[in-house]
C-alpha cells in the first residue's frame, strides 16, 4: 500500500485496493494494484463511494486528491484480467453499476477533487480523473480511452464528464482513434490543468491543494456547486438554491474573519463556519 508522504509502492502482491489517507486538510485516494500499473478491479470500483464519504463526513478535510499508488501509473483503466467474469452476461449489468456509482461520488464530492497524474491514465482511469474538478499531470503521462480496440461499448453516462471538459470533436477523436495522446496534447486539449516534471509533480499539487485548503471553505463550496449546476444544467438552474449558498457566505464566521484579517493585515483563519 501507498505511504502518502513517502511514496512507498505497495508490495507486487498486496491486493488491489483504494487506500484513504488524511493529511492536515487532505485526504488522498489511493488506486492501488501496483502489478497492474493500478487497474481498476471489482472491488477497487465498489470501494470509491464509501473513501469519498468517508472525506466529506470528515469535518478537518477541504480537499480530496486522486492518485495511483506510486509513480509509475495513475491508473491503466478496468483490470482486463476480470473481464471474463465481471462484464459478460449477468455479471456485466452490476460491474456497470459500480463504475456509475464510483464516478457519481467523485462527481458529486462537495469538496473540491484533484487528479494527481503520473504515466498512464487510461480508460477508465481517465473517466476517474474527468470526474475530478482538477487535473495535474506530469509530463510523462498519457491519455487515451481504448475501447475501440477492445470491442467496448463505451457507456454514455462516462461521455458526460468528459464533454464538461472537452468539445465534442475532441471527445470524439479520443473515442473513435483509441490513440494514446501525450501529456502535451492533453494540456492543449485543455484535459489537463498543468503539466509538471514527474520529479516535481508532488510538490506542485501539494501546494495547490495547500492554497485551496487555506481558502474559505464555504466560498469554495460555494464556487464549486453553482460551476457545476451551471455547467450541467444551464438553462433551467435553481438560481434561488445557489443564490443560497452565497447567502451562507456572508452569514458565517469566516466572513467576519476574512473582513478582520484583511484589517489587520494577516492570512485569515477560516474554519468552515
Amino acid at each position: 500500500m501507498l505511504d502518502p508522504k513517502t511514496n512507498t509502492i505497495a508490495a507486487a502482491d498486496a491486493p488491489p485496493c483504494v487506500a484513504y489517507a488524511a493529511d492536515g486538510p487532505v485526504a488522498t485516494l489511493s488506486l492501488s494494484n501496483p502489478a497492474r500499473l493500478n487497474a481498476m478491479t471489482a472491488a477497487m470500483w465498489a470501494a470509491i463511494p464509501g473513501q469519498v464519504a468517508k472525506a466529506e463526513a470528515d469535518p478537518d478535510i477541504r480537499v480530496i486528491v486522486v492518485r495511483g499508488a506510486g509513480e509509475r501509473a495513475f491508473c491503466a483503466g478496468a483490470d482486463i484480467s476480470e473481464f471474463a467474469s465481471s462484464r459478460s452476461g449477468s455479471a456485466a449489468a452490476h460491474y456497470n453499476d459500480l463504475n456509475h456509482a464510483a464516478f457519481a461520488a467523485l462527481e458529486g464530492a462537495s469538496k473540491p477533487t484533484v487528479a494527481m497524474i503520473h504515466g498512464p491514465c487510461l480508460g477508465g482511469g481517465l473517466a476517474i480523473a474527468a470526474c475530478c474538478d482538477l487535473r495535474w499531470a506530469d509530463t510523462a503521462a498519457q491519455f487515451s480511452i481504448p475501447a475501440a480496440k477492445l470491442g467496448i461499448g463505451y457507456d454514455p453516462r462516462w461521455i458526460k464528464p468528459l464533454l464538461r471538459i472537452l468539445a465534442p470533436p475532441q471527445v470524439k477523436e479520443l473515442l473513435f482513434t483509441a490513440r494514446r495522446i501525450s501529456a502535451a496534447d492533453a494540456a492543449a486539449f485543455g484535459l489537463v490543468n498543468r503539466l509538471a516534471a514527474p520529479d516535481a509533480l508532488g510538490a506542485e499539487v501539494a501546494a495547490l491543494v495547500a492554497e485551496i485548503a487555506a481558502n474559505a471553505p464555504l466560498t469554495v463550496r460555494a464556487a464549486k456547486v453553482s460551476i457545476d449546476t451551471l455547467a450541467r444544467q444551464p438553462e433551467t438552474a435553481d438560481l434561488a438554491a445557489l443564490d443560497a449558498y452565497i447567502a451562507a457566505c456572508f452569514a458565517s464566521d469566516d466572513y467576519a474573519e476574512g473582513c478582520r484579517a484583511f484589517m489587520d493585515k494577516r492570512k485569515p483563519a477560516f474554519t468552515g463556519r
